[in-house]
């Protein structure tokens, strides 16, 4: 795929992602959804299909793709299965910091290999979001000690790499490493975490207890100060933004099937709506949150769209609209923070959308 025009590229990946989510992913959700676990052979499918190097630029072996091409896979592939969706979801960071660190070296090992899907990789900087931190960080001669906790990380067992980012404890700067975690020391304990959402059980997320781990310099692939993190964070909640997207996309496609085209037809324009609000407050933190509370409220609405079109044969476990409404609390909490907390409950709390 490297030596098509990038146009044809980025319509070969396009056309691999809707593929891979209609074909591969869909059809064993439910199993995924049983079972709690993805099969190996999805990421496979994923890799093969060049949709692990989405994010990358040119320059580092990706793409080149645009944002909103980057969102619009990612949608796609949400709308296939979403414990395997939101468990790639979070390499896409890996593969940015990996792509512009000012560690030459690092890059070099790992980059090309992220790139290509042969590394899968994960990240736990939700540790740094509070203050005070869950996980701090203390220089040393040759490098960092990491303390503290992480409390979600998805894709344990299943990722090869691992992004942890700590808090400086001298100037409460951000230090991101990246550690193979077939080398994490038992200074690093990971907890099962129990989800009620039985649909999201395959993202394989644990509670990482860090206590006292030894990090050499040359493992760290970022330092920012605090402010440049969170103006950066407003990337990671566009891309955590897609996951209601997904949904809605499967759901109005069932709502076609069960011939209510035209509550179908309502739902993708009020989903556009949502997607360019989301778009346009890019460079506003607080307006991208809000922005990212309507489109999670608007995921929840196209599902109970689609249990009211199903009626009783929606509350059978094996019901695809059973599934995906316990997919949309998962989607209300994932990646969430106070500020969107609070939103969303407001949200919920007024009166409805007349329309």
């Amino acid at each position: 795929m490297s030596n098509q025009d990038p146009v044809m590229r980025r319509s070969t990946l396009r056309a691999a992602a809707l593929r891979v989510a209609d074909d591969v992913l869909f059809p064993a959700a439910a199993e995924v959804d049983r079972t709690g676990v993805v099969p190996p052979s999805h990421w496979r499918a994923l890799a093969d299909a060049g949709l692990y190097g989405i994010a990358a630029p040119v320059e580092a072996g990706g793409p080149g793709l645009e944002f909103g091409e980057v969102t619009e896979i990612l949608e796609v592939l949400v709308s296939g299965c979403l414990s395997t969706a939101f468990t790639w979801l979070q390499h896409h960071g890996v593969v940015i910091s990996l792509s512009r660190t000012a560690n030459p070296s690092l890059r070099d090992e790992l980059l090309e290999p992220t790139v290509s899907g042969r590394l899968r990789a994960g990240v736990a900087y939700a540790g740094v979001v509070p203050t005070p931190p869950r996980m701090t960080a203390t220089r040393t001669d040759d490098g960092w000690i990491f303390s503290g906790h992480a409390p979600f990380v998805s894709g344990w067992g299943v990722v090869d790499l691992l992004q942890i980012s700590a808090r400086d404890t001298a100037t409460d700067d951000v230090v991101a490493a990246i550690l193979p975690t077939a080398d994490l020391s038992t200074d690093v304990r990971a907890s099962p975490v129990e989800l009620t959402a039985a649909a999201a059980t395959a993202t394989a997320t644990v509670s990482l207890q860090v206590g006292g781990l030894a990090i050499p310099e040359a493992r760290v692939v970022s330092r920012v100060t605090l402010d440049e993190f969170f103006a950066n964070q407003n990337v990671g909640v566009r891309l955590n933004g897609t996951l209601p997207f997904g949904l809605v996309r499967r759901c109005t496609a069932l709502l076609d099937v069960a011939g209510q085209a035209p509550a179908a037809r309502r739902l993708r324009e009020r989903a556009d709506e949502a997607r360019v609000t989301l778009d346009s407050a890019m460079n506003d933190a607080a307006a991208l949150l809000a922005a990212r509370a309507d489109a999670a409220r608007l995921a929840l609405d196209a599902v109970a769209a689609l249990v009211a079109a199903r009626g009783g044969e929606a509350l059978r476990r094996s019901n695809d609209a059973e599934r995906l409404f316990r997919e949309a609390s998962f989607i209300l909490v994932a990646a969430s923070r106070p500020e969107l907390k609070d939103l969303l409950v407001r949200r919920f709390a007024d009166a409805p959308d007349p329309r």
